[in-house]
């Protein structure tokens, strides 16, 4: 069966290939025949590309001969959905050029949309969020709703994976709300991400709630293939809440249609849950085959996740303790890799991956099993070799860490001073003391400036989610004129110019509260708007070149 399959892909590629280099002719029989026509046979055909290939050409064909954009936009991406992985990022391209042709921001942010969709669906999200992020800049310019939430919906996505629960559940929120009217699939599909956020948060009694309505209302608008989905979801849930017979009994019944769908990503996270189950169980032996299925999926498709990772650390663990240092060792090998990949995606998120093994005493113990397993008479030399190293590296972070508390003092003594002489220096001058901008009104920049000024003192910067464009709708402004304002009046981008408002904020809140200074990291971001305890963290030290801890530390000494 499988070789008769892969007969047929040959087929098809074969005959796209053959398609696009001697130029498709359209057979006499299609030559009337209208669009609507051509949509229903490829629908026909939609599960054999051979008979599908001369309905799907002859669509495109036709769009180009009539010089029909739209159509060819639309033909572009029919062949997309039926082409193998490899071909639907270049079907992709094919159509964002056609998009192009027209002119119509509708159709481009459409295929620039379809082309990230199609990049997260290979599990490529980097890519993927760089064509959301077009897309966006087209769509906004339109009034079309469905592209808008569309978008909302796998923006949600990319933050959910990244880990912005909480802005990925608000998005969903919108979109469920939106797609509830008349777009069955996209409202079901939003409900169970929807159900994934509340099961990261830890709100696993939301996360069934959600799982349960998802499988009555795909039960009452008649969409079954959904169904698996609210089920491999709930079982994933019900491993968070220690049903683990259950959770490998839902889960278990989702594989054999998750596979058929090659939806990899979620048949993944199926073996690791029911071999996490296994695992709590103390039936290691069942739990370890299953492990192995992620670990194949890992190495032929790429994938992995934060919670996925674990199970490297599970089966590195277990094989020490069986004694078994070959396959120690190339879990180990696996962990560095799924790291490295991780570390890529995750470039601002590194510190909030909760790892169990850092990366320099995997690499140590790697290097020691492989001695191991060529010089075992060398025990003693390694003993020796790992105090020396373990030795000068206490020495080594010691030194380290005077050498930072030195620059960190430097860096406060240097702000104190700094704001002590910016608050004598605000008072003796007004501020905006800068030439006009010539493209930009006097009526309009002294509106903007003035408004700006409210801004900052009321402190409205705290609020969260500000961006260029949500702050230029409440100045009843445009993004561009705002930008340069700030940009001239403000020495700033606007990004670092809201982030600037707020790590002041937190430094006057530090120096003039101490109540404040009991607070944790997230309860700083919060209090100042910021949309995580990350982002704050980063730009706290970048803005002051210290941490929050030893600033607050310096404060309470120079009370003392």
């Amino acid at each position: 069966m499988k070789c008769y399959q892969l007969l047929l892909f040959l087929l098809f590629f074969s005959q796209c290939l053959q398609a696009q280099k001697k130029g498709f002719q359209i057979p006499d029989s299609l030559k009337n025949k209208n669009y609507k026509y051509l949509d229903e046979k490829i629908d026909e055909f939609a599960k054999d590309s051979s008979k599908a290939f001369i309905y799907l050409h002859t669509y495109l064909r036709k769009a180009k001969s009539e010089k029909n954009c739209e159509e060819e936009v639309t033909g572009y991406q029919n062949l997309l959905h039926a082409s193998s992985e490899k071909l639907r990022t270049v079907y992709a391209d094919s159509m964002i050029y056609a998009a192009k042709k027209s002119g119509s921001d509708i159709l481009i942010g459409s295929s620039f949309l379809t082309k990230g969709i199609v990049y997260y669906s290979l599990k490529r999200h980097n890519s993927a969020l760089d064509n959301y992020i077009i897309a966006n800049s087209f769509i906004s310019k339109t009034s079309n709703d469905y592209l808008k939430y569309k978008l909302k919906y796998h923006i949600a996505l990319t933050k959910l994976y990244l880990g912005y629960y909480d802005e990925a559940i608000s998005l969903l929120k919108e979109c469920i709300f939106y797609f509830k009217k008349d777009k069955p699939r996209p409202y079901l599909n939003s409900l169970h991400s929807l159900g994934l956020c509340y099961n990261r948060k830890g709100n696993y009694g939301l996360c069934s709630e959600t799982n349960a309505l998802g499988l009555e209302e795909s039960k009452d608008l008649g969409i079954k293939e959904v169904e698996i989905y609210f089920i491999h979801s709930e079982g994933i849930n019900e491993y968070f809440e220690k049903n683990y017979t259950s959770s490998i009994k839902n889960i278990q019944s989702t594989i054999k249609e998750l596979k058929e769908k090659k939806d990899f990503g979620n048949e993944s996270a199926g073996y690791f849950y029911i071999g996490k189950s296994y695992w709590e169980l103390r039936k290691f032996d069942l739990a370890i085959p299953y492990f192995k299925k992620v670990d194949y999926l890992f190495n032929t498709k790429g994938y992995i996740r934060p919670d996925i990772r674990e199970m490297y650390e599970l089966l590195i663990n277990y094989y020490k303790s069986s004694e078994n240092p070959k396959l120690q060792l190339y879990y180990i090998d696996q962990l560095l890799k799924a790291d490295r990949i991780l570390n890529d995606t995750f470039k601002y998120l590194v510190g909030k991956i909760n790892k169990e093994y850092q990366t320099q005493e995997l690499l140590f113990e790697k290097e020691n099993i492989q001695a191991q397993l060529t010089k075992k008479d060398q025990n003693y030399s390694v003993l020796v070799v790992f105090t020396l190293i373990l030795f000068l590296g206490i020495l080594f972070l010691s030194y380290r860490s005077i050498r930072n508390r030195k620059l960190y003092k430097k860096k406060f003594d240097e702000l104190m001073l700094k704001n002590s002489k910016t608050d004598f220096l605000n008072k003796a001058r007004p501020r905006n003391e800068k030439p006009a901008i010539l493209d930009i009104s006097p009526e309009t920049e002294s509106t903007i400036l003035k408004q700006l000024e409210k801004f900052e003192k009321e402190k409205r910067y705290i609020e969260k989610d500000w961006n260029l464009t949500k702050l230029s709708a409440a100045f009843n402004s445009n993004p561009r004129y705002l930008s340069n304002i700030i940009r001239h009046y403000r020495d700033k981008a606007f990004t670092e110019y809201i982030n600037d408002l707020r790590i002041d904020f937190i430094i006057d809140l530090l120096q003039t509260d101490k109540q404040a200074r009991l607070f944790t990291n997230k309860a700083l971001a919060d209090e100042a708007g910021f949309s995580s305890t990350q982002l704050f963290v980063n730009v706290f030290k970048a803005k002051t070149g210290m941490p929050t801890a030893f600033f607050i530390e310096q404060l309470r000494k120079e009370i003392i």
